[in-house]
C-alpha cells in the first residue's frame, strides 16, 4: 500500500495483456473516491508458480485479487489457492462464460489474447476502409505503392464498391479510373502486376449503365460519355494500358460485386502462394 492511506489494493490478474479485467476494475473504481483504490497489474500468467506468488503476495497486502484466466487449470488453481490461503477473489469472465457454455452448450475454446486479436482484426478493418476511402477514384497515386491491391478500369466497372467490400476483408485497396485524357499515374508501372487487377466490361453493357446513370442525375442520356463510340474507345485504351502492366483483367459484366470480389481475393493468395514457393 502507498503509504498509510485507507484503501484496497486489487491485483489484476491475467493469461493475456489483462485489458478486460483492468477495464472492469477502473469501471467499478470510478464509483468510489479515486484514492481508496490501487491497481497492481498481472499479464501473460501461464503457470502455477506465478499464482502461488500472486497468492501469497496478495495476502500479505490484504489485496483482493480480480483474475481473467481463460485456461481451465489455472483458472481452477488460482480459485483453490486464494480459498486457502483466504484471499478475495473474483472471476470477471467465469459467471458469464459458464451462462454461456450452458445454454450454448458448447465448451469455450479455453486461449487466451482472443479478445485482443479481436481488437486487431478490427482495427486492420478500420485502418483498410480508411485507406480505401482517402485512394479512391486515383485522388493521391502515393498510396498505390502501399495498397495490398489497386484496381483500375473505365468509369462504372465497379471499383469504388469493390475497393469497399475488399477493405471489409482487411485488404488496403486503391483505385484508378483510366481516361484516355489523362494518362496513368508513374506509380502504376513501379508496382508488381501482381498487385494490379484491372476491370473490363461489355460495351453494351456499360452503355446501359452509363446512360441509367446520366438519368439519374437529369442529364442527356445521349452525352458523350455514355456514347457507343466513346465506350468503345475507353475500353480500347483501358486494354492497351493493362497490356501494358501484364496485370490480370477480370470481366466483371453480369458480375455481383461479391463473385467478382471472391475471385479478386482467390488471385490475390493464388499470387501469395506462388511468391511463397519461389
Amino acid at each position: 500500500m502507498q503509504g498509510n492511506q485507507p484503501g484496497q489494493i486489487i491485483y489484476v490478474v491475467s493469461d493475456s495483456i489483462g485489458e478486460t479485467a483492468e477495464f472492469v476494475v477502473r469501471a467499478v473504481a470510478s464509483q468510489f473516491d479515486s484514492h481508496l483504490i490501487y491497481t497492481e497489474k498481472y499479464p501473460y500468467i501461464e503457470d502455477r508458480e506465478s499464482i502461488d506468488e500472486i497468492v501469497e503476495s496478495a495476502k500479505e497486502s490484504n489485496a483482493l485479487i480480480v483474475f481473467t484466466l481463460v485456461v481451465p487449470d489455472l483458472k481452477s488453481y488460482m480459485i483453490e489457492r486464494a480459498a486457502a490461503a483466504d484471499v478475495p477473489v473474483v472471476d470477471v469472465m467465469g459467471p458469464l462464460m459458464g451462462t454461456l457454455q450452458q445454454i450454448l452448450q458448447v465448451p469455450p475454446s479455453g486461449k487466451p489474447g482472443l479478445v485482443r486479436r479481436l481488437d486487431e482484426e478490427y482495427f486492420r478493418k478500420v485502418d483498410a476502409i480508411e485507406f480505401a476511402v482517402k485512394y479512391d477514384d486515383g485522388r493521391d497515386p502515393r498510396g498505390l505503392l502501399r495498397a495490398d491491391v489497386v484496381l483500375i478500369g473505365v468509369s462504372r466497372t465497379s471499383k469504388t464498391p469493390l475497393s469497399m467490400y475488399l477493405a471489409n476483408k482487411r485488404l488496403k485497396v486503391a483505385n484508378v479510373p483510366l481516361v484516355p485524357e489523362v494518362e496513368p499515374p508513374e506509380e502504376l508501372f513501379q508496382l508488381p502486376p501482381g498487385r494490379i487487377i484491372g476491370l473490363t466490361i461489355s460495351s453494351r453493357q456499360l452503355t446501359d449503365i452509363r446512360t441509367e446513370r446520366l438519368k439519374s442525375l437529369g442529364l442527356d442520356s445521349q452525352a458523350n460519355y455514355a456514347t457507343p463510340e466513346r465506350i468503345e474507345a475507353e475500353l480500347a485504351y483501358a486494354r492497351n494500358i493493362m497490356e501494358k502492366l501484364q496485370c490480370p483483367v477480370i470481366d466483371v459484366s453480369n458480375k455481383a460485386v461479391e463473385e467478382t470480389a471472391n475471385i479478386i481475393l482467390e488471385q490475390i493468395r493464388g499470387s501469395r502462394v506462388r511468391k511463397d514457393k519461389h
